[in-house]
């Protein structure tokens, strides 16, 4: 019965073939002369189209947007998270910074007051502090990269556009412990991703951790934020590239609670503020080279910009990203997030030279982690992904201390104490070290920590700006190379003095201590390695012509150059081509050179306009300048 209480009745005949696209002259003559029926009408396959908007957003300044608009390869591949449907919707975020211009006609669609408050006067609104200078913009402009509405003929489009976006103002004032500890626990059990881009000092001489309060609102967040989930805290890795800082000296990006995100410039290259350390997972774009458009987003007074850079721009990247991966798969707990960002970054053109294997298998670098994210993989694997077992620790404190550093020192430490059933862990993820020693000038000392598997990660370089005298007092370094490494066997502690221009003074001095080495093992007893992830539909071209363009893809793929997408880039549209009489197959074809997106090839299908061009609405075309 096709429709309740009414007498229309669907019969398949198996003689007659399924989706044949004209009628069946003998059945068809059979039916017209049974008495008894009184219509009929054999069911052929209509042709629909979904009245939805095309996955390229149509905003003035999309063009601009290179990062994810398949100007550059690879981008952050925001567009395939896109066509798969993902943007944000039921995720919120807050940029926790220096407040939110809430009614930016981009951002007011979004805005979500319940994920914002300003600390600075404490009262709910985190409406900026207006200047001659304007220097109370990047909160704005981090919300925008975001969660900037798409569609709407502004700006461009936040990563996660349908996301709920919220500010807290608590940079523009005394920071104290407490603001920093009331703005990350505000209203766990709602916001699910804290987006911040601030920390110390990076001058390359300061080593400072979050006081009691903060470091117990990271906690807290994790264990009891979103449901117990845990809440999501994205960190930029910070600018200090300049002045020679390495962010394990940055108690906030060190920490294992935090997803620390490092820059990288369009081409491949490492900016000249970006800032490497051990406890990098991930890296987005930040900027191309200088005179070029950088990220785009909204600005102060109703504004756009194309001129937001720095770590502080690649941080809320990620964060758009994670919101896609968390609406793919809200389950997912903080540790859940960083096994999916550590197995969706990718090597790909990252220029480094300490590039290296750990015993798993990875590439990994103190520059950028794992690799540039990827949200169309960060997508797929999440969809699928299910829980990690319990976190397990393990902490092991290295016998017969004092030790003398001199100009070297090796301590090797085994796990053995590790092995317990409770304690066991058989895949790694942080690993940290906790060490209080005295040195004659801080900077000059280089630690780095070998695994039983061989892989040695670099934990501070030599900073040549901190001249401290102070040493490390029971400071805690962390590094993620060895993550789903096997821990069992003998670690390797080196310390070494690798400055130059002082080592004549230091031989007059009395040479350093190390009082105290801690070695914490953070992971899982299950074998991470032995997950298999289906390889996700990448590139299925069913046919290709001589020149080895794709002309068919398998699935609901579309065929473009010589690969296979979930969606159809700018300037392309996704058509569905007749190959048989039967069989068609679904290709992007170029929009008219007049369009810059479209749902035609006429120059009256355009649904945006390259750069200066003009849209007119009713027409549905482009006029150039």
């Amino acid at each position: 019965q096709v429709m309740e209480g009414e007498p229309y009745y669907h019969f398949k005949h198996r003689g007659t073939r399924q989706k044949a696209l004209s009628a069946h002259w003998g059945w068809n003559m059979r039916l017209a002369k049974e008495p008894k029926v009184l219509w009929f009408e054999q069911q052929t396959v209509k042709r629909r189209a979904k009245r939805s908007v095309g996955v390229v957003p149509t905003d003035p300044w999309f063009h601009k947007q290179w990062y994810m608009n398949n100007d550059i390869n690879p981008d952050l591949n925001i567009l395939a998270a896109w066509s798969k449907g993902y943007t944000g919707l039921g995720v919120v975020l807050t940029i926790l910074d220096d407040g939110i211009e809430k009614d930016h006609p981009d951002l007011s669609a979004n805005y979500d007051p319940l994920a914002s408050y300003d600390f600075n006067s404490n009262d709910p609104d985190p409406q900026p502090r207006y200047t001659t200078r304007d220097e109370n913009r990047h909160g704005t402009r981090c919300a925008g990269e975001v969660a900037a509405a798409a569609n709407n003929q502004i700006c461009g489009a936040g990563i996660a556009y349908n996301a709920r976006v919220g500010g807290v103002r608590m940079l523009d004032g005394p920071i104290t412990d407490m603001v920093e500890a009331q703005s990350l626990s505000l209203r766990p059990q709602h916001i699910h991703i804290y987006s911040a881009s601030w920390g110390p000092e990076d001058d390359g001489k300061t080593v400072d951790r979050p006081g009691v309060l903060a470091a117990e609102a990271f906690y807290r967040g994790v264990t009891k934020g979103r449901g117990g989930l845990g809440s999501i805290f994205i960190w930029a890795s910070g600018n200090g590239g300049i002045n020679y800082d390495n962010c394990n000296c940055d108690g906030y990006t060190n920490s294992i609670y935090t997803l620390s995100v490092g820059s990288v410039l369009a081409g491949g290259r490492r900016p000249w503020y970006g800032e490497g350390c051990s406890a990098i997972l991930t890296t987005t774009y930040s900027s191309r080279t200088t005179s070029e458009v950088q990220i785009v987003t909204t600005d102060l007074h109703h504004r756009c910009t194309d001129k937001h850079t720095g770590t502080s721009a690649s941080a809320p990247l990620a964060a758009g990203m994670i919101a896609l991966a968390l609406e793919a798969n809200p389950a997912l707990t903080w540790r859940d997030l960083q096994h999916l960002t550590v197995r969706s970054s990718k090597p790909a053109h990252l220029q480094a030279e300490d590039w290296a294997v750990n015993g798993v298998g990875r590439k990994v670098s103190h520059h950028y982690g794992y690799g540039l994210l990827d949200a169309g993989l960060l997508v797929e694997m999440a969809k699928v992904w299910t829980g990690t077992r319990p976190q397990r620790r393990c902490s092991v404190k290295a016998h017969h201390p004092p030790w003398n550093i001199g100009s070297k020192l090796t301590i090797s430490t085994d796990i053995s104490s590790c092995l317990g059933r409770t304690k066991r862990i058989r895949s790694l993820e942080h690993v940290q070290v906790q060490l209080s020693l005295s040195y004659s000038r801080r900077g000059d000392l280089v630690i780095a920590l070998t695994s039983p598997m061989g892989t040695t990660s670099t934990l501070v370089t030599v900073r040549p700006y901190d001249t401290s005298q102070q040493g490390y007092k029971d400071w805690t370094f962390m590094s993620t190379h060895f993550w789903d490494e096997n821990p069992n066997g003998t670690w390797t502690l080196q310390l070494e003095n690798k400055g130059d221009a002082y080592n004549t003074v230091l031989s007059l001095l009395p040479p350093g201590l190390l009082t105290s080495f801690i070695l914490h093992l953070h992971g899982t007893d299950e074998d991470m390695t032995a997950r298999r992830f289906a390889a996700f539909a990448v590139d299925k071209c069913v046919r290709g012509d001589t020149q080895g363009a794709c002309e068919e893809c398998g699935g609901s793929l579309y065929a473009y150059q010589r690969s296979c997408l979930s969606y159809c880039p700018p300037r392309y549209y996704s058509h569905t081509q007749r190959t048989t009489a039967t069989n068609a197959a679904r290709v992007c074809a170029s929009c008219h050179p007049s369009c810059y997106t479209c749902q035609g090839a006429s120059a009256n299908s355009c649904t945006a306009c390259p750069p200066a061009h003009t849209f007119h609405e009713l027409a549905r075309s482009c006029s150039p300048p």
